[in-house]
């Protein structure tokens, strides 16, 4: 059996929380996309987590976990990622890396932050993690592949052919310095050193695993309004956050995914730039960023303050529509306990009409929330594990949300830990 964890808006939803927790009956978990520039916090037995690669599911002795062939593979990151676990008692993980992988290269990086530096003011709100340049790469097919650092004369040719496509752009698009091909050697002898223990057909593997009905969980970065295609172009990463390609990221069939776990917040949150309808601004989103999360809604990557708004029900609907959602997990529920009331936008008013349809950008960027203001339940609600036990307005809460955006709220989280969880039917 195949399920899938996915982000319903812009990322930061709690998917790190979400798959962890599942994590605990699967025995594969898939990264199939992304890099390192966004990254899951996690809080078990062991202590409180900040992952960017690894899989959410390292913490169990059980799992394999799984770097998959749509992953922006930065390999130092990765394995002082392992390093950092491990150093904090969390046994080593049983880790394989797909040979059909592309890595990010040092240049990336360096191409990332030269390019946000000549935009300027216009610039996407980069992490600076080399993402766009490797993704734009691999597609103009000049990427490198985990398998050809095991072909020597191949690399010997092709950081020459890199180096000189690359010094083109360094020096009269950016006046930075050149790159020198044997330095570009250099790294990806290191690259090999480090992930060759690792490295596996991991297609294969998972072929075998599911003719054998192991569970496998598929973990997804991001959410889907920061998908290239289906999301607020250009304000977008580089890599399809969509549960559908999580089976071209890691190597199976699509008809293999059966449950798709789609992760929403109980507020609005989102780091980077570009149109949030919802969004609100002054003392307000200082309290709700202040009490948010587990330890407030910072980055997990960059540290940034992160944008916050109220609950979207046209942004969630959509999402969970393109996301294909079975379930929805629904999250940081216990954070909204201090307030009296709460609006959620139910509407987009643009150019004087309402839709609850998600539009494209450039409508986008001229809509108006529509709010409908509930009543708060202004009660601790962690600790309760039974739906029935939760509060008045608070269940009111959940299924007016539930009946806005046509999807299944089947998990409630009400808190950062791993047991924090309440289940209710379909």
């Amino acid at each position: 059996m195949v399920k899938a964890v996915v982000g319903a808006n812009w990322g930061d939803e709690g998917k790190g929380k979400i798959t962890d927790m599942l994590g605990e009956k699967a025995d594969i978990i898939v990264r199939f996309q992304g890099g390192a520039n966004a990254g899951h916090t996690i809080v078990n037995d062991y202590g409180k987590f900040a992952l960017h690669t690894l899989p959410s599911g390292v913490f169990y002795n059980h799992t394999t976990s799984i770097i998959g062939n749509g992953v922006a593979l930065d390999i130092p990151v990765l394995f002082a990622e392992v390093k950092s676990i491990t150093d904090k008692g969390v046994p080593a993980p049983k880790l394989l890396v797909s040979d059909r992988a592309q890595m990010v290269m040092s240049y990336h990086k360096l191409f990332d932050a030269y390019e946000e530096e000549r935009l300027g003011g216009k610039s996407f709100g980069s992490t600076k993690s080399g993402i766009a340049p490797f993704y734009s790469d691999k597609y103009a097919k000049i990427g490198f592949q985990v398998s050809e650092l095991f072909d020597d004369e191949l690399l010997k040719e092709k950081v020459v052919r890199i180096a000189e496509q690359k010094n083109v752009m360094l020096e009269h698009l950016y006046h930075k310095p050149l790159i020198n091909p044997d330095d570009l050697y250099k790294e990806l002898q290191e690259y090999k050193e480090m992930v060759a223990p690792y490295v596996c057909d991991v297609a294969l593997f998972l072929h075998n695993a599911m003719k054998d009905g192991k569970e496998v969980l598929l973990e997804g970065q991001l959410g889907s309004l920061k998908d290239p295609d289906h999301g607020i172009y250009p304000m977008v990463t580089s890599s399809s956050t969509l549960a559908a390609y999580g089976a071209i990221g890691a190597g199976i069939p699509p008809y293999e995914i059966k449950q798709i776990i789609t992760v929403c917040k109980a507020y609005s949150s989102a780091v980077g730039a570009g149109a949030f309808v919802s969004e609100i601004f002054g003392e307000e989103a200082d309290e709700l960023r202040r009490r948010g999360g587990d330890g407030g809604e910072y980055g997990a990557t960059t540290g940034r303050p992160r944008r916050m708004g109220w609950f979207d029900c046209v942004a969630s609907k959509y999402g969970c529509r393109m996301q294909g959602t079975t379930d929805v997990a629904f999250t940081v529920l216990d954070v909204l306990g201090y307030l009296d009331e709460i609006p959620v936008c139910v509407g987009y008013e643009i150019d004087g009409e309402v839709t609850t349809d998600f539009p494209t950008t450039h409508l986008l960027e001229k809509a108006k929330p529509v709010l409908k203001v509930l009543p708060g339940w202004q009660t601790d609600i962690r600790g309760i594990k039974n739906y029935e036990e939760l509060p008045e307005n608070c269940r009111k809460y959940i299924e007016f949300i539930e009946e806005q955006i046509g999807y299944p709220i089947t998990m409630v989280s009400n808190g950062p830990g791993r047991d924090e969880i309440i289940y209710r039917e379909k």
